[in-house]
């Protein structure tokens, strides 16, 4: 059986990753789901990478190059939105500050498993890297 020491790890930083992101829609003084919008960032920025990987067999390709831009671009927009959120009209935002800060923490755990994940499926002998 493979070591399941990075499997832990990386379910481990989901979960507190999707904390976050439920507390800021959440907790009473801020009552406001429409952080949870970023959940659409998180299903769409491993996409690119993985059908890359699928067509592409040499590694310095101009499909992995398209594909990194493409999973940039969605990375930055999850970050981006909760900010335009908290700055949306100035006098009545529809999120608060707090709100964006704990959706950009819970956007930093989620996007840093996302990448170990990426990167532990890049490793030949690994049993899980059938993706």
């Amino acid at each position: 059986m493979a070591n399941l020491k990075p499997i832990v790890c990386l379910s481990f930083m989901i979960s507190v990753g999707l904390m976050f992101l439920i507390l800021a829609c959440a907790l009473p003084q801020y009552n406001n789901w429409w952080p949870f919008f970023v959940i659409v960032f998180y299903i769409l920025s491993p996409v690119p990478t993985f059908i890359s990987r699928r067509l592409d067999t040499e590694p310095s390709s101009m499909g992995r190059s398209l594909a990194h831009f493409l999973t940039t671009g969605i990375v930055i927009s999850s970050f981006a939105l909760p900010i335009i959120l908290a700055r949306s009209p100035y006098h009545n935002p529809v999120i608060n500050w707090g709100a964006c800060f704990l959706t950009l923490t819970g956007n930093v755990f989620i996007f840093v498993t996302i990448l170990g994940f990426i990167l532990m499926s890049d490793e030949e002998n690994v049993e899980y890297s059938m993706w």
